[in-house]
């Protein structure tokens, strides 16, 4: 229980840039240096966790630690995930005023934007090849219509995005 605390207390304090940024960093930890689980099972919780309410780093936090220890794990693993992020944000917070005059912090601020950028785009990789290993040419095809549509959806017709959820799920339905 103690390794979950720190793994999480690590996910927290180093996932700069959101949960899809921290995804990568996610991976490293529970598959390569612990074990916890395999990458499959890894892709379904990260896709559980996006459909949930909520930030996508404490959702995962809250699935891996139930899987690995139930209830407690839940508890550890989304605590863990939010205890030092909430330190660092409230103590930002209060000097909020005084830091984002100084041009070294907006200097610092956008050069973290085109990181954060590739830590996503990492993250959507590696996810979208594992997604696809093993399966038919067809399930492929079905599955690349449904992202095709799913984006049109979202980016063209500019659609909520809890909406895209319902209808990749009756597209789901009606292709497989």
């Amino acid at each position: 229980m103690f390794r979950l605390l720190i793994v999480f207390l690590q996910v927290g304090i180093f996932s700069f840039g959101g949960g899809y940024a921290a995804i990568p960093f996610i991976e490293q930890l529970l598959i390569v240096r612990n074990e916890w689980m395999a990458y499959e099972e890894f892709v379904d919780i990260i896709a559980i966790a996006q459909m949930s309410p909520g930030p996508i780093a404490v959702n995962s936090a809250t699935f891996v630690g139930f899987n690995l220890e139930k209830f407690l794990g839940a508890l550890t693993a989304t605590v863990g995930v939010l205890l030092l992020p909430s330190i660092i944000s409230i103590t930002l917070a209060k000097y909020f005023k005084e830091f984002k005059k100084s041009k070294y912090i907006r200097g610092l601020l956008k050069g973290l934007r085109p990181a954060v950028i590739g830590l996503i785009a990492t993250a959507e990789i590696s996810i979208g090849i594992t997604a696809f290993v093993g399966y038919s040419k067809v399930v492929i095809a079905k599955n690349a219509i449904i992202a095709i549509l799913i984006f049109v959806f979202l980016d063209i017709f500019n659609q909520h995005p809890i909406a895209a959820i319902f209808l990749s799920g009756v597209l789901g339905i009606l292709l497989f």
